[in-house]
């Protein structure tokens, strides 16, 4: 039996049951789409795609707009049921799209929300206030942002922690929704190495800096195997890393290390896990990673 379903037993086999997928009818979202049909698939969940017209604009050209998407929404219906046999619901959302998308949210009060991912060339470096960004910090449910080739199900999950009881709480949130299983897992967490940073680490030597971290690595391998064997996930593979540059370099190349298809980000507790949500972490995760990147915020955990 895999990691995953052995928890979720001990959750009480909780699964997804509603998916919402916002889309713009561009490529990115079409590549989300396919990711939304394979989970609602999996899970025999249902699917709501919504699409949100701007309203900020002359009320002719809104209109127009939504009865174009309308129509795009319709043929997109009927070829999701004829071609995949999932049947969906749809609705049009007259807001600003990052509004837009939270009142859907919290009407239809879906398990998980996808979207695609933000345009790399042209935000590259103002990624922070756009809309999937600001939907994925105040969203109250979990989010996966779809950047990888939606070609089945995930391979290798990469989950980070900071070992707090709220990122625990998080997990077995993301656990319980069934999302993934079967999928190898890995857990990391990113340690801090003060000393390294510190004028007093040439006075270190490089034997002495080897001892040092090797020190702070075997206490943060202890520390996550607790954190493992609390959530009863035994076989999930251990993974800690000094924060050699960032913590969301270590998380990066951790994931491009192990090959991992999918980062789990749990937002909701203290230290390195947490200042992805406050400061520019988060951003850079969720900007730079080529596989999906899915975030559980405090009230989705």
């Amino acid at each position: 039996m895999s990691v995953l379903l052995v928890l979720m037993a001990r959750t009480g086999g909780q699964t997804m049951k509603r998916i919402m997928f916002a889309t713009d009818f561009s490529e990115r979202s079409d590549r989300a789409l396919r990711r939304a049909v394979i989970l609602a698939r999996a899970h025999d969940a249902v699917l709501e795609i919504v699409h949100v017209v701007d309203d900020d604009r002359p009320r002719r050209i809104v209109d127009h707009e939504a009865n174009d998407a309308r129509q795009l929404l319709g043929e997109l219906a009927r070829n999701l049921k004829d071609l995949d046999g999932v049947s969906c619901s749809t609705q049009i959302v007259q807001d600003d799209p990052f509004a837009g998308i939270l009142k859907a949210v919290a009407k239809a009060t879906p398990d998980l929300l996808v979207i695609g991912p933000h345009r790399r060339q042209i935000l590259r470096d103002a990624f922070v206030g756009t809309t999937a960004e600001r939907t994925i910090r105040a969203a109250s449910c979990t989010v996966l942002m779809v950047n990888g080739p939606p070609v089945g199900p995930w391979r290798h999950m990469l989950h980070t922690t900071d070992l707090s009881e709220a990122a625990e709480k998080a997990l077995k949130r993301f656990i319980g929704l069934g999302l993934g299983a079967g999928a190898r897992s890995s857990v990391l967490t990113v340690f801090d190495a003060p000393a390294l940073r510190l004028a007093m680490s040439d006075s270190m030597g490089k034997e002495g800096q080897e001892d040092y971290l090797n020190d702070l690595r075997t206490d943060a391998r202890k520390s996550l195997a607790a954190f493992i064997s609390r959530l009863g996930i035994g076989q999930a593979e251990k993974v800690v890393r000094p924060e050699e540059s960032t913590v969301a370099n270590e998380i990066l190349k951790a994931a491009e290390e192990l090959k991992a298809d999918l980062i789990v980000i749990a937002t909701s507790g203290k230290g390195a896990v947490a200042r992805m949500v406050l400061g520019s972490v988060a951003g850079q995760v969720l900007k730079d990673a080529q596989c999906d990147v899915l975030v559980i915020p405090p009230g989705a955990a």
